[in-house]
Order: structure tokens, then C-alpha cells, then sequence
């Protein structure tokens, strides 16, 4: 249905992204295409959607692929017609229907006399039934603007179907939609995604790495556990290494030391022997080259496995390094931080939540924020941190160091080196080397530390947010994490994951990504419902 043959893409800057990629999809595949961020699954996308060409390689393709991409913003100054690339069918569709059927207007319709139906149809399965067509993108939420793109597969009915990131900006319910058309359709389907339920829908995970594609045949929990199989194996191969390295060692030593014993030995017996002094020369030299030779047998032995253990090590996953160290927060678990009676908020007159929100949060406890796009989550973050009061009720928060951590980690300062940002969270006063230390645990090497926080990756820049908090003194009693894997991949997802595990005050989630809240070991749920 569609192969790319010894593909190979290089930036405009001359980058290599990839080099010699094969890729197979057949008909009725549901492939989940999975890799660390920067590896080029949403370039891999653009060339089977025909939006970009390789640098090298053949494209093979028997369909014309649907692509939901993963940025709008190229969109913004189109109506939802033009989007979808439907504008001039329908503009023919509406100029026939007023008696204009010419034959121009008749080819470009080419007799889908039910598409602005289907349209309707489509729109209303994502919940957009009072959409204007002719409305400007711009204009629209980024849910809104998925949802759009997602209604175009009933809209132009195609074979094969390309999807990139399609959860991000989706609630709940676009989010059970979506589960639900991945479940029942008869699609070829290709997914980049992050979204480990979303995955776990699809019956076969290609993995994109450095050495190409690795095809697992199950779903995503299924590749978990080869990687797990592989990881251990792994960990099994750098131990045996390493037991090999200090045998190889104690070998080489054993052997010089019994070499220098023989030559001394003999070296007694030529002189008692009385030899003349060339022939001594000789017998030296010998015993020199021989010594040497035992030497460089042994180095090049223990070069060799010192080479394959490196190797080993940098294979090595780097979720374990990463540990948060955090200090016991000031409160106890189940002491009350925050308790609220019947409050609520206005906007233009209008009240936000149909019921006022009445409730006590304590240390210690896991709570998720919950509620449709438009629900009023950021408000009611802001009003559990005292930045905003509510209009009616009562609030009462207890003076606790809260950190408040957004999906764009706007913590992070972009007029900072890598270096800098971490220094200014430096309240305990650690030396520099002593930050450094902490930088190279979170994968910050010394090649990182004069480099821009602006150029950081979403990933990066998350990576460098929890590296700021283990250098502070003392833990935060509060954390709130606003919608945290948005913009990471799975690797990153689970540096995060590793590290929130490891933190014992209030944590409070606002997220759609039900897996993540899971492994996080949330219990309770706030749920915010509109007027």
C-alpha cells in the first residue's frame, strides 16, 4: 500500500535526520510509530502525506494518504473549508444548486452531491455542530482546530490515514471520541503519539531509532514489556562486561608481575654465569620485548572490553540517573493546606461552574483537575495559590510554598544559559561544581550549560525544571503540574513520571492523559462543570 525504500532526509542546515530508513504499511495496518523527541516521526509523516520529498531514497505509494497534522498555525488565515481542502467542491456544489452548472463546476464536484451533508455529519461527530465553515482558523481553540482536521477522515472517506499528536489539545471527551474511531475503524492507520492509551489501541508498535525501525508486533503495553526484556538483558550484558573488565585487569597484572619475576630471575643467573656484557644486552632486550609483547596483549584486551562497556553504558537508560532528593515537606501527610466553602468566579456577569466548588485538600494527597476546555482549570489553579479570589465563598490557604509548573515550563527563564537557570534556584548555596553534578544527572552535560534555555526542546526544558527543584533547599509543599506530557515523548513521560513518584507533599494534576495519571497514583479527582 505504501513503502519507503533506504530513505534519508537532511535538514536545510545539513543535518542528517535519518539515513537509509525503510518503512512497509499495508492495507488494513494500524501502526503506532513511537521515538524520542527530535528523531523524525512528524518529518516520516510529511513525506508519506507528500508535504515534504527525502533527500534520498524512493517513496512508493498506491493511495493518497489523510494527514491530521500536528501544528495549525499554517492555517490560521484559512476558513475551516480551506483547511480541509474542501472550499472549492463546496463553493461548486452551492454555485450548481443557484443554477450555475457549468461544466467547470461539475467536474470539481464530480458528483459528491453529498458533501456539504457529509460535512454537517463530520462536524457534529466531534461536537462541532454550530461550526461555520467559512470561519478563519485563527479564531479557534486548539482543540477545536484537531477536532476539525479529526472530522475531515468522514469527510473525505480515504484508505489510509495519518495521524500526528492527535490527542494534545483534545478533552476528555474529544479524547473518547477519538479512542473510539481508533477502536472500530477499518482504516490503514499510522499514529505518532504520546498517549499511552491511545497506543495501546493499535495492534503493532514501530519504534524510530538511530539504527532505523524496530517493528514490535503488539500493542504499546506489549512493548514495554520486550523493552523491559531487552533492558534487563541488557543490564545483564554490563555486568558480565564489567566482571570481565576486572578479570581482564587482574590477568594482565598477574602476568607482567609473573614476566618481571622471570626476567629478574633470569637476569641473577646470567650474571652469576659471568656472560659477556653484549650477550647480556641481548638477553635484556629479549626479556624487554618480551614483557612488552605480554603488555600490549593484555592493554589491547583491556581496551577492547573498556570500549564494549562504554558502549554498554551509553545505551544504558537514563531514567534511573535522574533522582529528585527531595527533603521531607514542612507538614505532615493529612494536615489540611487549603479548604474551600461554596465558592465560585464571574466572567462578563456570568458564573463559571454550575455548582460552587466546596472542598479540603491535605498534604500528602495526589489530585487531579479535571473538566471540558473552557471549564475554568486555570482559574481554579489560580485561586488554590491565592492569585485570584473567588467572587463568592469562602477560601482558606495555609502559607505553604507551592510551585506551579505550566505546560510551556514558562519557569524557565529564555534569557538564561542552561547554567544560569539552574545557579538562580540556587538557595542552598551550592558550589558551581556541585551544580554542574546536578546538571549531568539531568542529562545537562558541560556541552548544554552556555546553551540558550530558549533553543531547549519542551522535553529539555522540563528536564532542566526538575533539576531547578533538587537544587533548591527545601522541597515545595504544593506542586501543581498543568497538562505535563503535552509536549513531551515517552522517554520524557517517564523521567517525569519517575521523578513525581519520588515526591511526598500535595500534588496537584490537570491532565487528560489518564494513563500518566495512573502511574502517577492519583485517588481523587476534581471535576469542574461549565453553566
Amino acid at each position: 500500500m505504501l513503502i519507503l525504500q533506504e530513505s534519508t532526509y537532511v535538514h536545510p542546515n545539513r543535518d542528517i535526520l535519518f539515513s537509509g530508513l525503510n518503512l512497509q504499511i499495508n492495507k488494513n495496518d494500524k501502526i503506532a510509530l513511537i521515538g524520542n523527541n527530535g528523531s523524525g516521526k512528524s518529518t516520516i509523516l510529511k513525506i508519506l502525506a507528500g508535504d515534504l520529498i527525502p533527500s534520498k531514497g524512493v517513496l512508493k505509494a498506491e493511495v493518497k494518504p489523510y494527514y491530521v497534522p500536528q501544528i495549525y498555525g499554517q492555517y490560521n488565515n484559512c476558513t475551516v473549508a480551506e483547511a480541509l481542502g474542501i472550499a472549492d467542491k463546496l463553493n461548486a456544489f452551492y454555485e450548481i444548486l443557484e443554477g450555475r452548472a457549468t461544466e467547470s463546476n461539475l467536474e470539481t464536484l464530480n458528483d459528491d452531491w453529498l458533501i456539504e451533508e457529509r460535512c454537517k455529519e463530520s462536524l457534529a461527530i466531534w461536537g462541532l455542530d454550530e461550526l461555520d465553515l467559512m470561519q478563519k482558523l485563527q479564531l479557534l481553540s486548539g482543540g477545536q482546530k484537531t477536532k476539525i482536521f479529526l472530522a475531515g477522515i468522514h469527510i473525505h472517506q480515504p484508505e489510509m490515514v495519518l495521524l500526528d499528536e492527535p490527542s494534545n489539545h483534545l478533552d476528555d471527551a474529544g479524547r473518547l471520541s477519538l479512542y473510539n474511531y481508533l477502536a472500530s475503524t477499518n482504516h490503514t492507520l499510522l499514529l505518532v503519539s504520546h498517549d499511552r492509551t491511545l497506543l495501546n489501541l493499535l495492534n503493532v508498535v514501530y519504534e524510530l531509532n538511530k539504527a532505523g525501525i524496530t517493528v514490535y508486533g503488539g500493542n504499546y503495553d506489549f512493548y514495554i514489556e520486550q523493552k523491559k526484556i531487552e533492558s534487563e538483558a541488557h543490564e545483564n550484558d554490563l555486568k558480565n562486561k564489567e566482571k570481565a573488565l576486572r578479570k581482564a585487569k587482574e590477568i594482565q597484572k598477574e602476568s607482567i608481575e609473573r614476566q618481571q619475576k622471570l626476567d629478574a630471575r633470569g637476569k641473577k643467573k646470567q650474571e652469576k654465569a659471568g656472560l659477556p656484557t653484549i650477550s647480556m644486552n641481548t638477553l635484556k632486550n629479549n626479556a624487554e620485548k618480551s614483557t612488552s609483547k605480554i603488555k600490549g596483549i593484555h592493554a589491547e584486551k583491556v581496551n577492547e572490553i573498556t570500549k564494549d562497556l562504554s558502549q554498554l553504558r551509553r545505551e544504558a537508560l537514563d531514567v534511573d540517573k535522574m533522582k529528585m532528593g527531595f527533603e521531607a515537606s514542612r507538614f505532615h501527610n493529612g494536615k489540611i493546606l487549603i479548604t474551600a466553602e461554596q465558592i465560585n468566579f464571574q466572567y462578563n456577569s456570568q458564573l463559571l461552574w454550575k455548582n460552587p466548588l466546596s472542598f479540603q485538600f491535605t498534604a500528602g494527597e495526589r489530585i487531579a483537575v479535571k473538566g471540558l476546555n473552557g471549564s475554568g482549570k486555570t482559574t481554579f489553579i489560580k485561586m488554590i495559590l491565592g492569585l485570584l479570589v473567588p467572587q463568592s465563598g469562602s477560601i482558606k490557604i495555609t502559607d505553604f510554598n507551592a510551585v506551579y509548573i505550566d505546560q510551556d515550563y514558562s519557569l524557565i527563564r529564555d534569557d538564561f544559559s542552561v547554567y544560569e537557570q539552574a545557579q538562580s534556584n540556587n538557595s542552598g548555596a551550592l558550589l558551581e561544581h556541585e551544580i554542574k553534578i546536578r546538571l549531568n544527572r539531568f542529562l545537562f552535560t558541560k556541552e548544554f550549560w552556555d546553551k540558550p534555555c530558549a533553543t531547549l526542546s519542551g522535553g529539555e526544558r522540563m528536564r532542566l525544571m526538575l533539576c531547578c527543584l533538587t537544587i533548591g533547599t527545601q522541597a515545595p509543599d504544593v506542586i501543581v503540574l498543568d497538562e505535563p506530557t503535552n509536549n513531551l515523548d515517552i522517554q520524557n513521560i517517564e523521567i517525569l513520571t519517575a521523578a513525581v513518584n519520588e515526591y511526598g507533599g500535595l500534588l496537584l494534576v490537570v491532565s487528560h492523559d489518564e494513563y500518566f495519571l495512573n502511574q502517577i497514583g492519583v485517588e481523587r479527582f476534581i471535576s469542574l462543570t461549565g453553566t
